[in-house]
């Protein structure tokens, strides 16, 4: 290409320049790439397009505190990004927000233009650094920075989103158990007082539901509404008509959330839904739960408050799973191939959803997979089954007709861990994989 891009160019001659290389580009020739270099042609780009969200953000955030837009043109940056480039007013204060966290949390700043991290993990990592107790200092802050930039090479912005606990631990563990309780209790606070349910007419035939309820509140209700959908989807799988288009997933939800209203209202039970009735799985150590009720959280790892949990806990079934107490039997061998429900309950602990690295199935929408198959002798047991989804649990599935290294496997390590083996000509080391939610921050 004729353009080229100097080295110390200024911010306004380089946005002249990236926009005359992309005039030049040519995209005819892509789907003549072999498909790795497809893939790494689309790795490069996801991390220029990052790098250049850091760029305008934090030239955005410049202009903000210039105030430019009042000098120019007698009106605040939000007015300006929705009035001159058709932003909407959410979306404009949305990026000054994430520009003014930016230049606040430098080290963010410096790696989202690097390409360390992309933008969504720079937003998460902001929410969590803006979460920790003001009297840390500056010492303590620059650490907690440091410290969630190493994270972005293996967590995406979900997980480091969940990643503050830790890292108060890290930054200042005096603390951290108080300052985390502080937190739970002062998010749930804020989420009963912001909690809300709307309906909308839109004087076409349509009512638009909006609202906002506390996790764990949420909770139960998207166990139910989850488990009617599931239902629905295996009744049409049976009376499946070819000329019939099936629902998608979102209406099927709609549909079991008419479902519900209307099934308790003439007081019928709700339908099972991965292995159980649907219900709201709390983790807690036993010790901790004759004790004083801390340390507790749901089964997606939404953390509970002492007093969440003594709700729960008056109107409970407990089920020893893990510690304390006879548990349920979690190894029927070879006398049955379904799995029973105490293993699954187990199942739903360990695994707490498709294992396969990157998935982000819920275990109540998992099947339970036998790694050694039941029919070539495998047991029905805990150390034997692994929780996938549809999709994955048929990847997995081995075919005696095609060679192992062909395939992918998967095993359950020493500690308990599901590891995901590629095949050989997607990694040829076959190095195990596990997935993201196994990995504890270091």
């Amino acid at each position: 290409m004729s353009i080229a891009v100097e080295p110390g160019t200024a911010v306004a001659d380089f946005a002249t320049v990236v926009a005359g290389l992309l005039d030049e580009l040519d995209y005819d020739k892509v789907p003549l790439l072999a498909d790795r270099e497809q893939l790494d042609l689309v790795a490069e780009l996801l991390q220029v397009q990052s790098r250049l969200s850091g760029v305008v953000h934090t030239v955005l955030g410049q202009v903000d505190r210039s105030e430019a837009a009042m000098t120019a043109h007698g009106v605040p940056t939000v007015s300006w990004l929705a009035s001159e480039l058709c932003y909407t007013r959410g979306q404009s204060a949305a990026m000054l927000h994430h520009a003014n966290d930016l230049s606040r949390f430098s080290q963010i700043g410096d790696a989202l233009r690097d390409g360390v991290a992309n933008d969504r993990q720079a937003q998460a990592i902001t929410q969590v650094l803006k979460k920790l107790p003001t009297e840390l200092g500056v010492e303590a802050e620059a650490k907690a920075q440091a410290t969630m930039v190493g994270f972005c090479e293996e967590f995406n912005s979900h997980e480091l989103a969940g990643l503050s606990r830790h890292l108060l631990e890290v930054v200042a563990p005096e603390v951290a158990e108080e300052a985390e309780a502080k937190r739970q209790e002062r998010e749930l606070r804020d989420a009963k007082q912001a909690r809300h349910l709307n309906f909308a007419d839109d004087g076409h035939g349509s009512t638009t539901i909006k609202g906002s309820l506390p996790t764990a509140d949420a909770a139960l209700i998207k166990a139910q509404i989850e488990a009617l959908a599931q239902q629905m989807h295996r009744t049409a799988l049976e009376l499946r008509d070819s000329g019939v288009v099936q629902p998608s997933w979102p209406q099927r939800r709609a549909d079991a959330l008419v479902e519900l209203a209307r099934r308790v209202a003439i007081h019928r039970e709700a339908p099972r839904h991965g292995g159980g009735r649907p219900h709201v799985v709390v983790l807690i150590d036993y010790d901790d739960l004759l004790g004083d009720c801390h340390a507790a959280g749901l089964a997606d790892g939404t953390m509970l408050t002492a007093g969440q949990l003594r709700q729960y806990a008056c109107d409970a079934g407990i089920l020893p799973i893990i510690l304390g107490g006879p548990s349920g039997v979690l190894d029927v061998g070879r006398e049955q191939r379904l799995v029973t429900p105490d293993i699954r309950h187990a199942l739903h602990v360990r695994d707490k959803g498709c294992v396969f690295p990157g998935c982000d199935r819920p275990a109540a929408d998992c099947d339970a997979h036998h790694i050694v198959p039941w029919a070539q002798g495998g047991e029905t047991s805990l150390s034997n089954l692994c929780l996938l989804c549809k999709h994955h649990h048929n990847l997995l599935e081995p075919d005696m007709k095609r060679a192992p290294e062909l395939q992918w496997q998967i095993r359950i390590s020493a500690d308990g861990i599901a590891e995901v083996i590629p095949p050989r000509f997607v990694d040829k080391c076959r190095r195990p994989r596990c997935h993201q939610r196994f990995r504890p921050p270091e």
